[in-house]
């Protein structure tokens, strides 16, 4: 059955308009005033809403292990609560766990396929290097695969060495890959953190004390150089830190081929949080810095020295001894209370992915921090474009995927985790007070949430090969 969403307000990256939208199977057929039905066409009524592309989050961690759990969204449960906050993509990354890259995709295949709730991609992290692995990533092309996560810290765990990250960045640019940089100094790391044992230093604020801004700083700067010399593009994920914006700002200035992104958590909350008593609620990796990295990040949104927001989505229960009712079953999964008396313990993430979109309109647009039309380049076009996808996804247009959002800009809704619909037992943004929601989100002219109700199922989601690398403009 065809589909015609009548009389909305359509946002694109770079045009506002009234429009109707005629969805045919899974494409936007045509875009146009006062289309007419033909024939047995569905008619919905977009009178008074705005209308825009599905949210395309490019951060995400589903089903990962670490320090003897899980995170606790899978490929289904992660999708579901992306879907109820208005995105329809998600690109997860491949864990680096053997040598053979193949076998690393086909075992994430395997946990994301049949759970798939919305269109998904991957990124291949390198945590590992050696000739037999630098020979193996062309190929990754044809796995659909055409950007590279490289660490600078989490050293004998997934940290590469400068040189090993050179020539990663030497490999992606002849393959026309992109490569994503984790950014902070590994080495001074270990120290603060080995003297903070030492001294009984073990709360959660000493999770951030342990890894300063000004080596994540340093480590951006560092990044930059290396792609300049390689002459290689280099995309900086979840920057936190007042200088790391900085920094990106003079590499755009000086014309090299640099993005980056930030995240939710590093717009409003500070080490103050990790001080609370549910402290570990926010220590994930980067942490969270200070009131005034939040407000040089807010400037960098705005100013579009930061290209992208998305989430670092890696949730774990804040208590896993006590279950909570998911889908009408009870679930229980080790989380933040295995490290309770030592912040090292404590798994590193927090939830988001249901959150960005409705956060970043009620605390960006409606305050007037960004336009509506930098709020789609922010959470959709422009993820669409850096990482191969766009005009797949990522626009309204002809052709493109029917990954549409209706959404309510007078909406009135009280946030927490009875909405959030993240499969975990608490949200950051619990109680707080915002307006505009999505009413309707379709998947490829599916429609999967409806006035909160979920209409999406496991496996219909579509795994994107995603294009090579092009020049971000």
């Amino acid at each position: 059955m065809k589909t015609i969403i009548k009389d909305g307000t359509l946002i694109t990256a770079s045009e506002t308009f009234r429009a109707d939208i005629l969805i045919d199977g899974e494409k936007i057929a045509l875009i146009g005033n006062e289309l007419t039905r033909n024939g047995n066409e569905r008619v919905i009524n977009a009178r008074n809403k705005f209308v825009f592309p599905g949210g395309i989050d490019v951060h995400t961690h589903f089903d990962l292990p670490m320090f003897g759990t899980v995170s606790s969204d899978d490929h289904y449960t992660g999708h579901k609560a992306a879907a109820f906050g208005g995105t329809t993509t998600v690109i997860d990354f491949v864990p680096h766990e053997v040598s053979s890259l193949r076998a690393n995709i086909d075992n994430w295949h395997a946990k994301a396929d049949v759970k798939a709730a919305i269109d998904f991609g991957f990124h291949m992290n390198i945590t590992q290097w050696d000739t037999q692995i630098a020979e193996q990533i062309p190929a990754l092309e044809q796995e659909g695969i055409t950007s590279l996560k490289v660490f600078s810290a989490y050293n004998r765990r997934m940290r590469l060495q400068d040189g090993e990250i050179f020539q990663v960045m030497r490999i992606a640019k002849r393959c026309g890959f992109l490569t994503m940089l984790h950014a902070e100094n590994g080495d001074v790391i270990d120290i603060l953190v080995a003297e903070a044992q030492a001294s009984g230093h073990l709360t959660p604020e000493w999770h951030a004390l342990t890894r300063p801004a000004w080596g994540a700083v340093e480590a951006v700067l560092r990044g930059i150089a290396l792609a300049a010399q390689a002459q290689a593009p280099l995309y900086i994920v979840h920057m936190n830190a007042a200088g790391e914006v900085d920094q990106l700002q003079y590499a755009l200035e000086r014309n090299l081929p640099v993005m980056g992104e930030t995240c939710p958590q590093y717009l409003f909350f500070t080490i103050d949080d990790l001080r609370r008593n549910d402290g570990s609620k926010w220590v994930c990796s980067p942490p969270v810095r200070s009131e005034e990295d939040n407000q040089r990040l807010w400037k960098g949104l705005k100013d579009e020295v930061i290209q992208v927001f998305s989430t670092d989505h890696c949730p774990f229960f804040f208590d896993g001894n006590k279950p909570i009712i998911y889908e009408g079953k009870s679930v229980a999964i080790p989380g933040k209370e295995l490290g309770q008396g030592d912040f090292t313990k404590i798994p590193n993430g927090m939830p988001g992915v249901g959150d960005r979109m409705v956060i970043l309109w009620s605390f960006g647009v409606k305050t007037g921090r960004i336009n509506p039309n930098q709020f789609v380049a922010l959470t959709s076009t422009n993820p669409a474009k850096i990482f191969g996808l766009y005009p797949r996804k990522g626009t309204l247009m002809p052709g493109s995927d029917a990954d549409i959002v209706i959404w309510d800009p007078e909406m009135h809704v009280k946030y927490g985790v009875s909405l959030s619909q993240h499969r975990t037992d608490y949200n950051l943004y619990e109680g707080w007070n915002l307006i505009g929601f999505p009413e309707m989100v379709f998947l490829r002219g599916n429609v999967i949430v409806d006035r909160q109700q979920w209409y999406g199922r496991e496996g219909m989601g579509t795994y994107l090969c995603r294009k090579p690398f092009t020049p971000f403009s």
